[in-house]
């Protein structure tokens, strides 16, 4: 029962989350690019609840704005890594040959290297960016989902009634759609769950390096890198976006080991 509480928790947070996500211009009090040198470096009042940062921009409008832009990009790329990475894997396990062979070199020599190692170069080779950190996130975590989904499928189609099937004269198409989709789709969309959460860790960690968000973008991880500066003398510069991350990974790896075992 105590069990079942925790996960209501957890899913009413990430409900909070995504209405963050979702109504973000009419939940900011402040417009999250608006500076005013004046107000610069305020501590939490009531009027910036968060305190204001070395623009006298609001923190809390731009961390609302920063939850919007982490989450978001993070839906979107997993979205996109999974659905390509197991359409490649699908097709070099299915078909096997050739196209396994060309496929899965390409992706050994991808899973070779250190995954934030090979992020941080191809991100500096591109040029400090939002879509050229999505691009370097993307070519490190794509190979996964293809070795991932070539072994389930290479695992199913050497079941026995997938062997009935092809007898019965099921076409190739027909068992893909039949028998080796339904029995690996469950563990892709689980593991695309479980891999939001350190998708938003990568992309701030791309920023807080100088090779992702680039100013003014109000996100949490170039938030951290544009405070780190002041924050012996100015905390509230760091705490309030590094607390926001850590929260939202919490919850949403919480969440996902729930989804695992479900």
């Amino acid at each position: 029962m105590k069990k079942d509480k925790f996960t209501i928790i957890l899913v009413i947070l990430l409900i909070m989350i995504l209405i963050i996500v979702v109504f973000a211009e009419f939940l900011a009090p402040y417009d999250p690019y608006q500076s005013n040198l004046q107000n610069a470096f305020m501590p939490p009042t009531s009027d910036h609840i968060f305190g204001t940062d070395k623009l006298g921009r609001d923190i809390f409008s731009r961390i609302i704005y920063g939850i919007r832009i982490s989450l978001s990009v993070s839906i979107i790329l997993i979205a996109m890594i999974s659905i390509i990475g197991s359409t490649l894997g699908i097709i070099a396990g299915y078909n096997g040959k050739l196209i396994d062979m060309i496929i899965m070199r390409i992706s050994d020599i991808l899973i070779s290297c250190p995954s934030m190692v090979l992020a941080i170069a191809l991100a500096g080779i591109m040029g400090a960016s939002l879509r050229n950190a999505m691009i370097a996130i993307f070519v490190v975590t794509i190979s996964k989902y293809i070795r991932l989904s070539r072994s389930m499928v290479i695992k199913v189609i050497n079941e026995d009634y997938i062997k009935s099937a092809k007898m019965a004269g099921t076409t190739k198409f027909g068992i893909l759609t039949r028998h080796v989709l339904p029995n690996i789709s469950q563990t892709l969309i689980v593991t695309a769950a479980t891999d939001i959460g350190a998708i938003i860790l990568e992309l701030s960690a791309l920023s807080f390096l100088g090779f992702g968000v680039s100013a003014p973008t109000p996100e949490l991880g170039l938030m951290v890198n544009e405070g780190r500066p002041y924050m012996l003398a100015y905390p509230w510069l760091v705490f309030y976006p590094g607390v926001t991350i850590a929260i939202i990974v919490t919850i949403i790896n919480l969440l996902s080991e729930k989804v695992r075992y479900w």
